[in-house]
């Protein structure tokens, strides 16, 4: 067994950070009653770890806050402004640190890292992989982005034309399984009702229990747990789909969950109220979904004899909206799109912890390369967390940021600074908004006519920090 610890990431994909197991005293500072959740794996994570409450995605976008992790850069560096561009090949990521430091590198589901580029190879890899540090990689195709990739393709002028079904081509491994499953054409048509962020339908997938991707997913990781050899450390980074739109849960899930009652939106829209609570039972049926499988990944860990030795992270790439302000999907500077989990366990973390502390995602590069014993200069907007977890330290960063510009494609660009009591957006072409966090958690009231003193130190803060990050 390797002296270095090994590393098992557990990375859904748009898990908002207020839909979690916390304490009730938790749901009290989010302005929230306790959610019915269940997930006693992640549960149990929390009590022998600690539970950072005050997450924020680097960037609430698939590509760009991947690209963060991977480099250990805030979004104005990171290289990936949307999901129209690719990682760059040239630039450093913590992935090539461990595989430098002897590690099998491993990453099963959605990585994002080239995902414009709609082809993941039939069996997950393409070589771009391996230059990024990579040693066992299934790459699957995103929810949506496996959908585009079949239903549409470019003609020799170049100009997109539909694909009939028959002539439907997988473009990455997930679509090959249901194709050779023939289930294909029932899974792309059954999205194609799904398709819009304002389409709430919350049917179950056609899909059997063994095809549904998060389900396939779980099984690479567990097979590929298998291939890691004993004698030297490894990374695994587990890309869960859900709980991601469309609202596509299994027969199974939905019935666990069709009697759960849950509050509606915060300001969501009154005409859709049912079928936006129906949207959160999915949701949390996703979740679920996502917790079994972790146990059962963590019961191959254990079955290796590995578990003490395993540093373990959940955490997201961004959040999800769910109908607040009368919204879906990510982007916005708001708590639902930004705010993410996290929980770390592992070797010498202190146990049954909740920490406060202001945490930004990239954070987790440098915790991780701590770990290992490395070094990665290049990540240079990374924050190492190892002091909080091993130390009674809870002081880690004075503010947090987040950012997005989508201007290249008609979005505008906005920029978000906290101290953890006041928050300020700063959104090109709109007024200043300032939040008082403590009274409105939220974010219903903008304070920022009333409070000029406070709006300008935090501009001056977010123009600093964010000139030289």
């Amino acid at each position: 067994m390797s002296e270095k610890p090994n590393f098992i990431f557990f990375f859904p994909d748009q898990h908002r950070g207020d839909w979690m197991p916390y304490n009730e005293e938790v749901f009290k500072t989010f302005g929230m009653d306790k959610l019915p959740l269940k997930m006693p794996n992640l549960k149990k994570l929390m009590e022998k770890g600690v539970t950072f409450t005050n997450t924020i995605s680097s960037s609430p976008l698939c590509a760009p806050a991947r690209a963060c992790l991977a480099s250990g850069l805030r979004y104005k560096d990171c290289r990936v402004a949307g999901n129209y561009e690719n990682y760059p090949i040239d630039q450093k990521t913590y992935y090539s640190v461990l595989k430098e430091y002897g590690y099998s590198v491993g990453s099963v589901g959605k990585l994002d890292l080239h995902k414009p580029t709609f082809y993941w190879g039939l069996n997950g890899w393409i070589p771009d992989l391996e230059k990024m540090g990579f040693t066992h990689v299934i790459d699957n195709e995103g929810k949506w982005d496996a959908i585009q990739s079949v239903i549409m393709e470019r003609d020799d002028h170049g100009r997109k034309k539909r694909v009939k079904p028959t002539n439907f081509k997988p473009k990455g491994p997930y679509l090959k399984y249901l194709a050779d499953n023939d289930l294909l054409i029932k899974h792309v048509n059954d999205f194609m009702k799904r398709f819009g962020k304002k389409n709430l339908n919350s049917d179950p997938t056609p899909l059997p229990e063994h095809a549904y991707c998060d389900n396939w997913l779980t099984n690479n990781a567990i097979n590929m747990l298998r291939e890691f050899p004993y004698d030297k450390p490894w990374h695994l980074v587990v890309n869960f789909t859900g709980p991601h739109d469309p609202w596509d849960v299994t027969k199974r899930m939905k019935k666990a969950w069709e009697d759960v009652s849950f509050s509606s939106p915060n300001k969501g829209n009154e005409n859709k109220i049912e079928e936006e609570i129906k949207v959160r039972q999915n949701y949390a049926a996703m979740i679920e979904n996502i917790d079994r499988n972790i146990g059962l990944i963590l019961e191959e860990v254990e079955r290796r004899g590995e578990l003490d030795n395993t540093i373990i992270v959940y955490s997201s790439d961004h959040g999800e909206m769910l109908g607040d302000f009368e919204n879906y999907g990510k982007t916005r500077p708001y708590r639902g799109s930004v705010k993410i989990p996290l929980v770390i366990a592992g070797p010498n973390v202190k146990k049954g912890i909740y920490s406060d502390a202001l945490v930004e995602l990239q954070d987790l590069t440098s915790t991780i390369i701590d770990y290992v014993g490395a070094k990665m200069p290049e990540a240079k907007d990374s924050l190492s967390l190892r002091h909080i977890l091993e130390g009674n330290d809870n002081v880690h960063r004075k503010y947090q940021i987040s950012a997005l510009d989508l201007s290249k494609v008609g979005v505008k660009e906005w920029k978000m600074i906290t101290d953890g009591e006041f928050k300020l957006v700063v959104e090109y072409g709109n007024a200043y908004r300032l939040y008082n966090l403590k009274d409105d958690p939220w974010e219903n009231n903008d304070i920022s006519k009333e409070n000029p003193l406070i709006l300008n130190k935090l501009l001056k803060e977010l123009n600093l920090i964010y000139s030289n990050s």
